[in-house]
């Protein structure tokens, strides 16, 4: 009698506990994103200078107004890049495309030289079309025999080829980095500005557009693609580079290179934070050391909304 009389409590005691669970709460809501959030993270003084000798504890991370825990710290990241290299060849680029691949040439020679031995790098080339001329890959010799293939013609797919190299980025091991040389804006593609966007934001990526400018004079620029490509990397953590043909494109490169071997790797499981209408994730980066800048991604998708 005794062990019909337990067994009827127990009953009661989940039907109670199933009621409460169905009854509307209208206590704040919070979500719980359990997938590590990582930022590549460059430091400059105010003269420009890269700072590569900061420590965890110099470093606040704010999501959605919320401060965050940072759970993971490397200083000068040794994890390997991938590098989605994105060469224009519309017909805009012109006697400036030869210039530019044997620039694009000296840099992979250059990264595959002082990197770490899993680097790795995809060539695009993009047109009214956009073509993955190699995939992933440590042989030279490969990307050097598609860099010789390219030749230009047609209109610019530019938002096309971020799209399409970013989402084969996602999945990679390790750093992300795309990597545009291109001479202006989008003609062709059937992707949007946004579009673009959000994928560099899905892959982790950040975006380093060289704007080739063989005419300084604005009216022979599009002033137009080229804030489209600030914003990019801005949005990203990365940086735009304005070079003619020759050595300020190889100064490009160099740069490039620089900040690469100076990032620093955080990363932190968002903990708190208020649910918005806005799906993206606001990111804040704070540095205790005054004067000292710190540029990275302004926001992340959250797990439960990358697709």
């Amino acid at each position: 009698m005794g062990r019909i009389r337990f067994v009827g409590v127990v009953r009661l005691v989940c039907a109670t506990l199933l009621i409460a669970s169905t009854v509307p709460r209208t206590a704040a809501q919070f979500t719980v994103d359990v997938h590590l959030v990582r930022l590549l993270v460059t430091v400059k003084d105010a003269s420009g200078r890269l700072i590569g000798s900061l420590n965890k504890n110099d470093f606040g991370i704010f999501d959605n107004g919320v401060n965050q825990e940072v759970a993971v710290f490397e200083r000068r990241t040794e994890q390997p890049l991938s590098v989605a290299l994105l060469v224009d060849t519309s017909a805009s680029t012109g006697i400036e495309l030869k210039y530019e691949l044997d620039s694009v040439s000296r840099f992979l020679r250059t990264i595959f030289r002082e990197g770490n031995a899993e680097d790795a790098v995809a060539l695009y080339s993009f047109n009214w079309q956009v073509t993955l001329n190699t995939s992933y890959t440590r042989r030279l010799p490969r990307l050097e025999t598609s860099l010789k293939q390219l030749k230009s013609e047609g209109g610019t797919s530019l938002y096309d080829a971020i799209y399409l190299a970013a989402r084969d980025l996602e999945t990679r091991e390790g750093r992300h980095v795309l990597i545009v040389v291109t001479d202006g804006g989008d003609t062709t593609s059937a992707k949007s500005f946004h579009d673009a966007l959000r994928a560099i934001q899905l892959a982790d990526a950040v975006i380093y557009p060289i704007v080739v400018i063989p005419i300084q004079n604005d009216a022979g620029r599009n002033l137009g693609g080229e804030h489209a490509l600030t914003t990019f990397a801005a949005g990203t953590g990365g940086r735009i580079f304005l070079p003619s043909a020759g050595a300020e494109l190889d100064t490009a490169f160099s740069d490039i290179l620089r900040e690469l071997r100076t990032q620093y790797l955080l990363g932190f499981y968002p903990r708190n934070v208020p649910l918005t209408k806005d799906r993206f994730h606001s990111i804040k980066l704070t540095l205790d050391q005054p004067g000292l800048r710190a540029i990275t991604r302004n926001g992340y998708y959250g797990e439960f909304e990358r697709r």
